[in-house]
């Protein structure tokens, strides 16, 4: 009987881990595509289907540092790192305010964010426009960043971190006479890094690939984002067969989203593991 159950669990685990090898196979196929392409030349990709590219060729990379790629980049860099850091300590702090401080109306408060959590963003887009082009801050990265520090989301995730956050350690602090400033920026922040580089990294890829917010508020190409750059190079290209370039663009594009997250990896997993109950 023992041995029927253990080779009953043997199949499932081999039936997930079969399942989780595919699913990551599916994800990694587009992302392996756009690289392959974007190191083939423009001629190969017109005349041959072959997946792997016959030479490879960074006519493409070259081709995209000559353009505006560059300014596009470090606009959508500005941009996504201003709402980050701007989101990060804006969320943060109410997330402690809605979990510690006590306010007449702060229920209210919560249950009203919870309330617009269920408001589509498309609903709100053109009535915020509306309301940054009267402050005159149409077509200015300004407006988006205004527009988009606050993330319900976040604040909501920040709140039930700091409501499972260990009070004795709060009351010990306020005991050796340190006022609640002083323990939110000197204990509790430290403390919360974890929740603060998820945060961080899902703030940052949220404002990075950003579409729609740019397409409506910039029409200037020197105040193009880099989807709105890639987005206006792909339609110039989309006559031809010049797809690499496309991809190229594309390939670094990713790589900031990347490398932020290997650089957040093990606050990012600490939380996990905390939430999960491990230790």
């Amino acid at each position: 009987m023992r041995r029927d159950r253990s080779d009953g669990s043997s199949i499932g685990a081999a039936a997930v881990h079969l399942f989780l090898v595919l699913y990551s196979l599916l994800t990694l196929v587009p992302f392996a595509w756009a690289i392959l392409t974007s190191l083939k030349t423009t001629r190969e990709i017109a005349d041959s289907d072959r997946l792997l590219p016959v030479a490879l060729d960074l006519g493409a990379y070259r081709l995209i540092f000559q353009s505006d790629f560059k300014l596009w980049f470090f606009n959508s860099m500005l941009v996504a790192l201003s709402i980050t850091v701007i989101g990060v300590i804006g969320n943060t702090m109410a997330g402690y305010a809605l979990a510690r401080l006590k306010f007449r109306g702060r229920e209210s408060v919560f249950q009203a964010l919870m309330l617009l959590v269920m408001v589509p963003a498309q609903v709100t887009m053109i009535p915020a426009y509306l309301i940054v082009a009267r402050l005159g801050l149409a077509d200015t990265h300004l407006g988006i960043v205004l527009t988009s520090v606050v993330n319900i989301a976040s604040i909501f995730m920040m709140r039930q971190f700091f409501i499972d956050f260990p009070r004795e350690i709060e009351e010990a602090a306020l005991l050796d006479g340190c006022t609640p400033v002083t323990i939110f920026l000197r204990i509790v922040v430290p403390m919360a890094a974890p929740a603060l580089a998820t945060q961080a990294i899902f703030v940052f890829m949220g404002a990075w690939n950003e579409f729609m917010k740019p397409l409506l508020y910039i029409s200037s190409p020197d105040n193009y984002l880099l989807t709105q750059g890639l987005n206006a190079a792909s339609k110039q290209y989309e006559k031809s067969a010049a797809w690499n370039i496309t991809m190229a663009g594309s390939v670094i594009t990713i790589l900031p989203i990347l490398g932020l997250y290997v650089w957040l990896n093990k606050y990012f997993l600490k939380l996990n593991d905390a939430a999960s109950g491990s230790k």
